[in-house]
């Protein structure tokens, strides 16, 4: 029931926060505990890594409504997992398992339910343990290279490497 004009609005909403944790300079950790599907699925693929209990399960649906994902979906899902099997998972709309999520590469650990949040923020506390330039650069030089051919990745992790020598 929204006018085309509210509708933009939302999205572009959704759009600059989705484009803010993917841009973001510090880690982001996600930890889902439940459902991931459709615009929550895409947020998990926008941090930088993620836990999840073992209940929880993950899918784009948004074929199913006559969309497509439009946060990051479309293109996230296939550097995570592969070409093929986001192919099949998003023009299906399928939803997976934590245990098919970690095998696959979306999740990094699954967690006990319990534990989940302390688990994700005792890594968070780890990482902010370390010296904040060192990390900074780390996640630009893997973020800026993976997509660049290996001599000129590279050369992107010593542009990367080079400043930290006086810090």
């Amino acid at each position: 029931g929204m006018s085309p004009e509210d509708w933009h609005k939302q999205h572009d909403l959704f759009e600059r926060m989705a484009y803010a944790l993917m841009d973001c300079p510090n880690p982001v950790i996600a930890a889902v505990n439940g459902a991931a599907y459709a615009g929550g699925f895409e947020l998990v693929l926008a941090a930088d890594f993620a836990y999840g209990a073992p209940s929880s399960r993950f899918a784009l649906t948004e074929v199913t409504l006559g969309l497509i994902p439009g946060i990051g979906g479309t293109q996230n899902l296939p550097r995570a997992i592969g070409l093929r099997r986001a192919k099949e998972l998003l023009l299906c709309g399928r939803p997976f398992s934590s245990e098919q999520a970690l095998d696959w590469g979306v999740l990094n650990r699954i967690c006990d339910r319990e534990t989940l949040l302390a688990d994700a923020l005792a890594t968070a506390r780890q990482i902010a343990g370390n010296a904040p330039l060192a990390v900074r650069q780390a996640m630009a030089a893997m973020d800026e290279g993976i997509d660049q051919p290996l001599p000129q990745a590279r050369r992107t992790e010593i542009e990367r490497y080079t400043p930290l020598i006086d810090t």
